[in-house]
């Protein structure tokens, strides 16, 4: 049986980090579980960054739609050996692959969206997110359950928003534990 402290640095990168900062705050896996990923992505650096972020963040999945990942150094903690990654030729593609009872999380600037600020997560959550230049496409805004938008006059570079958006459903499902309080809310297990 392993000890608190191992199973700690089992889930840490390279096992480094809790020696060099004693006071690291690890998230938590919580109930249900969540994705995020890109549609049409523009470069393959965005991807490795927002794979490196997801890994830290304890996602279960990501996902590309309309581009293949190559390998690029932007992901140094290796991602792709803990947290699969599914590629998808199209949006269509992607839609009928959906987990069962998941919710479609759109992250975009647009007419009904909703300020992350106050978005209550779902317990099983797809993140979608869109290309710098282009957005979501319309089909997928189509059939997002929600859009979301993180505040801001213009949009941010896509491995930057997924990680902001991974961050607030840690903080707001409590992943952090005590150390940062009750700060928002899950959707209720019901819903």
């Amino acid at each position: 049986m392993k000890s608190d402290m191992e199973q700690q640095s089992a889930t840490m990168p390279h096992g480094k980090c809790k020696k060099q900062y004693p006071n690291v705050i690890l998230p938590q896996r919580g109930r249900g579980f969540f994705g995020i990923g890109i549609e049409y992505p523009r470069t393959a650096a965005n991807i490795g960054t927002l794979w490196r972020s997801a890994h830290i963040m304890q996602a279960d999945f990501m996902f590309v739609i309309g581009q293949c990942y190559k390998s690029v150094r932007t992901d140094t903690l290796k991602s792709w050996k803990h947290v699969p990654l599914f590629e998808f030729d199209s949006f269509e593609h992607f839609h009928a692959c959906l987990p069962k009872d998941a919710k479609l999380v759109g992250i975009e600037l647009d007419a009904r969206s909703v300020p992350l600020t106050t978005y209550r997560h779902p317990q099983r959550a797809v993140y979608l997110l869109g290309s710098e230049r282009d957005g979501l496409s319309a089909e997928a805004l189509e059939h997002c359950n929600d859009v979301v938008q993180i505040p801001g006059e213009y949009s941010l570079n896509v491995s930057a928003a997924g990680s902001i958006v991974l961050y607030d459903r840690l903080l707001k499902n409590g992943s952090f534990g005590e150390a940062c309080g009750s700060v928002g809310r899950m959707e209720s297990a019901g819903r």
